[in-house]
């Protein structure tokens, strides 16, 4: 029985830990078969989850990996709920240093309107 009272599901933890906003919404992250724990998939949202374990799961566009440090009561503040877990993930990268992707013309940036004219002429040619 005591080992009964320090597993919980894992849709409820995740809930609780606040990486979802919702139950349901976690336990279709869940039943998608996009939750791995200690590195076997889970499909079950009824899965029993304690201390020790860690998961794998898609959050947005990151890949979280997060290690199980307690079972939750309930879903508290923010502050509470981070002490139940410790984040694994790879560190992001800043925006900032992501330089977007620019059209690129030949090397030279993008085509003046000269030559964007050129570019129309050789296609109708080739329409043609």
């Amino acid at each position: 029985m005591a080992e009964n009272s320090t597993k919980i599901r894992l849709d409820k933890w995740l809930w609780q830990a606040r990486f979802f906003k919702t139950r349901s919404l976690s336990a279709k992250v869940i039943s998608g078969g996009h939750m791995r724990v200690n590195s076997q998939k889970i499909a079950k949202p009824a899965y029993a989850v304690g201390p020790g374990d860690v998961l794998t799961f898609p959050q947005a566009k990151l890949v979280r990996v997060i290690r199980v440090c307690a079972v939750g009561v309930r879903r508290g503040p923010a502050s509470e709920a981070q002490q139940l877990y410790e984040d694994l993930s790879p560190p992001k990268v800043p925006e900032k240093d992501i330089v977007p992707s620019s059209p690129r013309y030949e090397g030279q940036g993008r085509p003046t309107k000269r030559d964007r004219r050129k570019l129309d002429l050789k296609r109708s040619d080739l329409l043609d």
